[in-house]
């Protein structure tokens, strides 16, 4: 499924800062949760940490929030698989625009999506100890030109704009999440519905086909996203997302934003295993990456 294409075109130059932060909650024995921060060109693949800044000038970036499912350890190993795989078949995209082959956003991340899927299938098949493995997947590609987005499962991608506000760009692959975007229930409501964890969609998981949410936004300098997993939704609300991100308090103001968010999700929750992502989009200058 592709979304349309937002009409307001991203700066023509512009540098992303990006924080990233995972933690396997209060009650979990291991982290199912994995997240991806990754640069690319034709010639080269790098991982940049999980805190940073860079322009976004004769490269690509990838943010990636994968939450994975599974009995013994094989969820954490599902998650994990799925960003390694992004880091493999992602760059390929890059050297395709660059030879001047026209293959859609949509195309590409098809093509990963899939591939990602039938992968945690096949070891499924393969190995007693991987059946019935899966993986969300929420993803945002941004290029010199445009963001573009995958998601599936309920793992979120959250878009705030410089003027304000905080909009979920994705849709959860629930029957609670349809009930909420239909208008039939509250978001108190959906919270702490008995079956707001239960997915009907994700990657592997026995899942015979998939169909992945494919999406590109124009934004501005001064906008944030926010990529995270269900544990953070769990410890705050949609507004407090855009309070700690907006308007932190005062002794939170050098913490970094994806820390802020965890734990302030910690002390609500901690029920699950929490990832933050928070990527702030900023006017170019001639500092190098950092």
């Amino acid at each position: 499924m592709a979304d349309s294409t937002s009409p307001v075109h991203p700066p023509e130059h512009y540098r992303l800062r990006w924080s990233g932060m995972t933690h396997r909650g209060l009650f979990r024995p291991n982290n199912e949760d994995a997240f991806l921060t990754l640069t690319f060109d034709g010639y080269e693949v790098r991982y940049i940490g999980r805190i940073g800044e860079c322009e976004v000038v004769n490269q690509d970036f990838i943010f990636a929030v994968s939450d994975g499912m599974g009995g013994e350890r094989s969820g954490e190993f599902a998650s994990q698989m799925t960003v390694d795989r992004i880091t493999k078949i992602m760059p390929g995209s890059f050297r395709m625009r660059a030879m001047g082959l026209a293959t859609g956003f949509v195309d590409v991340l098809s093509e990963l999506f899939n591939k990602i899927h039938w992968d945690l299938i096949n070891l499924g098949r393969s190995y007693d100890e991987c059946a019935g493995m899966g993986a969300t997947l929420s993803l945002c590609w941004f290029t010199p030109e445009w963001m573009y987005f995958g998601h599936i499962g309920d793992t979120r991608i959250y878009h705030l704009p410089t003027e304000g506000g905080i909009r979920q760009l994705t849709q959860d692959d629930t029957h609670v999440g349809w009930l909420f975007r239909n208008g039939q229930i509250n978001e108190r409501e959906a919270r702490n519905h008995p079956r707001r964890n239960a997915l009907q969609q994700a990657l592997g998981a026995r899942n015979q086909f998939v169909d992945p949410q494919f999406g590109s936004l124009g934004f501005q300098t001064g906008d944030r996203f926010l990529i995270c997993s269900d544990g953070l939704v769990d410890g705050l609300w949609d507004k407090h997302f855009e309070e700690f991100l907006r308007e932190p308090p005062p002794h939170k103001q050098d913490t970094p934003p994806a820390q802020r968010l965890i734990e302030a999700a910690l002390e609500n929750s901690g029920r699950d295993n929490l990832t933050a992502l928070v990527l702030e989009v900023l006017p170019p200058h001639s500092l190098p990456c950092s």
